[in-house]
């Protein structure tokens, strides 16, 4: 048989002791309101990071392709008596 516990003891008087507080009636309406809006939140910031990582991706695509660093070629060419 197991001794009992000290604080288990004392836990367990001073849950006895205090009434349990009312609960509201709409609580779990609140709770699965606000649960659906941080749902709706992360949602959305992952929606707005993976259109970020696409236009990121295809900017990273174009650059590769289309060099814009590289100057325009010469429309010209060297005299010939260098």
């Amino acid at each position: 048989m197991r001794l009992p516990d000290r604080k288990e003891t004392q836990v367990r008087r001073i849950l006895e002791s205090v009434p349990p507080a009312p609960v509201p009636t709409d609580l779990a309406a609140r709770a699965l309101a606000r649960g659906l809006r941080i749902a709706q939140r992360r949602r959305t910031a992952a929606l707005v990071l993976w259109v970020f990582f696409a236009v990121a991706l295809a900017v990273a695509v174009w650059a590769a392709v289309a060099q814009p660093w590289a100057g325009e070629p010469a429309r010209t060419t060297p005299p010939a008596g260098w």
